[in-house]
């Protein structure tokens, strides 16, 4: 299904696509607007025949058939035999979803309705801890139970009036070191964060912050709360069951930040604000299920992913929002896109033909612009661009300096598609009064080859709501294209193996045992560490 495509590719790769708007309107035609939200694609070469391959690769691969199998609580997640139903954490209309012919709506309600409780006690003062009141959470996880959690606190801070959060992930002792300076143990929080309680990372920090609060706190587990399935071992540490919320097997750890896993924003922000974040997600679900792929922003997303990763074979992508509350978006979603579409083989075992997901990467802008921009516009490889912008900021009395953001973002987009030609440059520095073969040197280094395609996503303002339309957006874009591409999504047999043998090297590293059966580069390595030591 790919090899026209290909085709496509070869015949129109190079093609300018400034010259693409000299006919019709085709900022009309290759942009979508819904609930607030506008996705723009038409800085890219994409045009009618490409938009036409790409969605009868939706059509080849049954993207309308695998959504509804998600939505309706099939196992498409088929190497682990489990549902993916993260969808179902912000169904807030409650309408049943089933897995294994039962209904899981009335237990997430429950589970909210728990958390909402504890987060209002919290935030109201009714549970106090050994200080009498809690100023400071810290959550303690690792990949979706952290990254998820830290950027959305962060994205949603002008909506922040409860206690203070700090995010722990790293097992480098640095990390959960530098976050317990400047706390007092009786008036902090601790969650721990782990489905199992068992994630080594996780529950190496969590013992060291259970050290730290022994100091001043008698009853440590008092002032923990767990978001872990595992209540045997959540009450071995003491950590009462109303201050224990499981989750399911089919809710992912990078999808996870919707429920139980969410509870440190639900702290930050309170409950009602949590939810709007979800209702944001909900219409976003609603939407990629009801629209058309030709005006689905989630699809769409996704062909332009497909077109510049496969079809042009064109190997990362840089995520850009103009927004510095965002600043964590770009690594929440290189996990979620990396960790789900990193992958080498189909559903059925067979190695792929075409590459998968592309390398995800970014920062906020402007702080790029004076980064890493030099190579996007004149390095000798093509990065796609996507960029995102609300329409105004949180600060009225800052305005200004917000125009000058929106645009700073609309000038980066029009100049990958313009570029700058060798005649506009000779000119230039001709003006300048050079000549000859130093006018000619001098020009070359200020051309932009230009013709390099981006999308912008420009939204009214980062509300709660539209943060929730934004994740759900670029989740159901990694569906969409694992769909298409004929792979699971849903699994991370690649994280597996490092950390398997990383708990074979700790008894090595310690002494204990001989480096025997390693290769020589690892026992150099582990030879050098211990005569260091």
């Amino acid at each position: 299904m790919w090899e026209k495509l290909s085709s496509l590719a070869d015949a129109y790769g190079d093609r300018s696509i400034l010259s693409l708007f000299e006919a019709g309107d085709r900022f009309a035609d290759c942009s979508v607007s819904h609930d607030g939200l506008l996705f723009d694609y038409s800085k890219t070469n994409i045009c009618g025949d490409v938009k036409a391959a790409l969605l009868a690769l939706c059509e080849a691969a049954d993207v309308a058939g695998r959504r509804a199998a998600m939505f309706e609580g099939q196992k498409i997640n088929d190497t682990e035999g489990r549902a993916v139903l993260h969808t179902a954490l912000r169904n807030l209309g409650g309408a049943p979803v089933y897995v294994d012919g039962q209904d899981v709506m009335p237990e997430v309600e429950r589970t909210y309705r728990r958390m909402e409780a504890f987060a209002t006690d919290v935030r109201e003062g009714r549970f106090q801890g050994a200080g009498g009141k809690i100023t400071d959470v810290i959550n303690i996880g690792i990949g979706g139970s952290d990254l998820g959690p830290a950027m959305v606190e962060i994205a949603l801070k002008p909506y922040v009036d409860g206690p203070r959060c700090h995010f722990v992930s790293n097992v480098d002792g640095a990390h959960i070191a530098d976050t317990l300076k400047g706390l007092d143990p009786t008036t902090t929080l601790v969650i721990v964060a782990s489905k199992t309680f068992t994630t080594i990372e996780t529950m190496t920090n969590a013992e060291t912050a259970r050290k730290w609060m022994a100091e001043k706190v008698k009853n440590t587990g008092a002032q923990f709360a767990a978001l872990s399935s595992n209540t045997e071992k959540t009450g071995e540490w003491g950590i009462a069951p109303e201050r224990v919320f499981g989750f399911e097997d089919w809710v992912g750890g990078r999808y996870s930040m919707w429920g139980p896993i969410g509870l440190s924003v639900m702290l930050a922000v309170g409950p009602e604000d949590f939810r709007a974040f979800l209702a944001g997600a909900a219409a976003m679900d609603k939407h990629f299920r009801e629209a058309p792929f030709a005006e689905n922003l989630p699809v769409l997303l996704a062909l332009v992913g497909i077109w510049h990763n496969q079809g042009l074979g064109y190997a990362t992508r840089a995520v850009l929002p103009y927004e510095q509350r965002l600043a964590r978006l770009p690594a929440y979603l290189q996990q979620m896109e990396m960790e789900s579409n990193g992958k080498r083989v189909s559903m059925d075992g067979a190695e792929l033909t075409v590459n998968s997901g592309p390398v995800v990467w970014g920062e906020p802008g402007t702080n790029g612009q004076h980064a890493f921009y030099q190579l996007i516009h004149q390095g000798t490889r093509v990065v796609p661009c996507e960029f995102m912008v609300g329409v105004v900021g949180h600060e009225p009395d800052l305005a200004h300096q917000h125009d000058l953001l929106v645009a700073n973002c609309l000038a980066q987009s029009e100049a990958l598609l313009r570029g700058r030609d060798l005649s506009e440059a000779t000119a230039i520095m001709a003006a300048k009064g050079l000549e000859g073969a130093e006018l000619a040197r001098q020009a070359a280094h200020r051309v932009f080859p230009g013709n390099r395609p981006s999308t912008t996503l420009v939204y009214p303002k980062l509300t709660p709501f539209v943060l929730g339309q934004i994740v759900a957006m670029y989740e159901h874009r990694v569906f969409v294209e694992g769909a298409i591409l004929g792979i699971n999504s849903y699994d991370q047999w690649g994280v597996e193996l490092g950390k398997e043998l990383a708990l074979k090297l700790s008894p090595i590293l310690a002494g204990e045992e001989g480096t025997e059966g390693k290769d020589g580069s690892t026992a150099g390595l582990i030879a050098a560490i211990r005569a260091g030591k």
